[in-house]
């Protein structure tokens, strides 16, 4: 039998410990927000190696291989290694804002007027969409990448890229019927 005097009063003192632990624990969503900025400082490096592969692409175009086909799928394996890098730091720019929108602190949009309209309306589950597709067309690109250099490959290095490509897009179908699912529920 219960005492007269805890039955369905609070316990004040529980109260506010409950009260001063889940504070805490609140807070602790602020530890990610050095791991957003690390991110977002990445993308110098990114910037420095696109500015690094778009002057060897400019070098490739201007040595003039003495056969054109050669020549020409060196341009576009360049030209796919910039779409590549470009892919990657908009991966990083998604991460980091829908990250630290949903887990950190809201991001007030008034300061900016050229704020992002996907940033307002992207929650957890469109962002792992989003960044399967983003990693799918990443490693589409290598498969191509690869396709391109087939001479200088072996075939289980072609295998493997193929299957690890095909790996992400099976992810990627089974990630949005989980989702479909789930909101259906």
């Amino acid at each position: 039998m219960a005492g007269p005097s805890t039955q369905g009063r609070p316990n004040p003192m529980r109260s506010r410990l409950e009260t001063a632990f889940e504070r805490v624990l609140f807070s602790f969503r602020w530890l990610l927000a050095p791991i957003y900025f690390g991110l977002g400082l990445s993308l110098f490096l990114l910037l420095y190696k696109f500015f690094g592969a778009a002057w060897k692409l400019v070098l490739t175009a201007a040595g003039g291989a003495t056969d054109t086909t050669d020549a020409t799928d060196a341009i576009i394996v360049g030209l796919l290694g910039l779409i590549d890098i470009s892919l990657m730091a908009n991966l990083i720019v998604m991460v980091v804002f829908a990250g630290y929108e949903n887990f950190v602190s809201r991001m007030t949009a008034d300061d900016h007027p050229d704020w992002p309209d996907w940033m307002a309306h992207i929650g957890f589950a469109e962002i792992k969409l989003k960044l399967m597709t983003s990693i799918m067309a990443i490693s589409a690109i290598h498969v191509l990448e690869n396709f391109m250099a087939i001479a200088r490959l072996s075939d289980r290095e072609l295998a493997w890229s193929a299957g690890l490509h095909l790996m992400f897009v099976f992810s990627a179908v089974l990630l949005a019927y989980m989702d479909r699912i789930s909101n259906k529920g």
